[in-house]
């Protein structure tokens, strides 16, 4: 018992010293990420608030008394390894480094709508939880998390795989397209949509809860599949494509 507290103290102030915040007092207008690691959260506030998830490990002992520059003209004003900048209604956030990612937790308020834009190899899972406003999504390289959330969205990765969660007040357009990964939703059995299924070299799986009123297809498709139709009498706007791989749409 004694070790395991040690431990958790250990951790917390390890996270202590680690989550340093900066904050911007902001509660609508729209956010753009530009970072390879990040974790976007929404929560009932009037500030977006940025915090590190580095480890203490990470620093740099021979920078300390220095500042980061680089080409962008851009510095570190945040002590968090990005540049926040606003810029009227809009506050841009992008990282210094060109590899090795900050790895970075942002809190936005539900009236914020969100960005996001990351094109190098050098990033990770980026992972959007309970945002209840508007997201926009292009990413080459980066996997795509989304928990929990209402849309719209329209999201699109060339080489990582998305998966999402969808709450019971979903709304649309959602168009969710990837190119060499998977796309795999769960979205309530309730929800009134019209769907389109696209995969040129994959297959697509439903859940049996859904039945697919089909439309008459106008072409026969030679490889792959497509599906347009709808679900509980049609409604919103579903798109799904996985080019290169397969489709999963499931029942919350």
């Amino acid at each position: 018992m004694k070790t395991r507290l040690m431990i958790a103290v250990a951790l917390f102030i390890a996270w202590s010293v680690s989550g340093q915040e900066y904050k911007v007092a902001k509660s609508s207008g729209r956010l753009e990420v530009y970072i390879g690691n990040v974790e976007i959260e929404g929560y009932n506030g009037n500030e977006i608030v940025f915090t590190s998830r580095d480890e203490k490990d990470d620093e740099d002992d021979r920078a300390k008394g220095l500042r980061s520059v680089n080409s962008s003209g851009l510095d570190d004003n945040t002590s968090l390894g990005i540049n926040v900048t606003t810029k009227g209604e809009t506050i841009e956030v992008r990282q210094l480094k060109k590899m090795n990612s900050p790895e970075i937790r942002i809190k936005v308020p539900k009236g914020v709508t969100i960005y996001y834009e990351h094109q190098s190899q050098y990033g990770g899972e980026v992972k959007f939880k309970n945002v209840e406003g508007e997201i926009e999504v292009s990413t080459h390289y980066n996997s795509l998390r989304f928990e929990n959330i209402t849309g719209p969205i329209t999201a699109k990765a060339i080489y990582g795989s998305i998966d999402a969660t969808f709450g019971d007040n979903i709304k649309g357009p959602i168009s969710l397209v990837s190119v060499y990964g998977h796309v795999d939703i769960a979205i309530p059995a309730a929800t009134k949509a019209n769907l389109k299924l696209n995969t040129s070299y994959g297959e697509i799986f439903v859940s049996p809860e859904f039945k697919i009123e089909m439309e008459k297809q106008s072409e026969v498709v030679s490889y792959g599949d497509k599906i347009n139709g709808k679900i509980n009498g049609g409604g919103m706007a579903i798109d799904l494509t996985a080019n290169y791989s397969k489709i999963y749409l499931r029942k919350k």
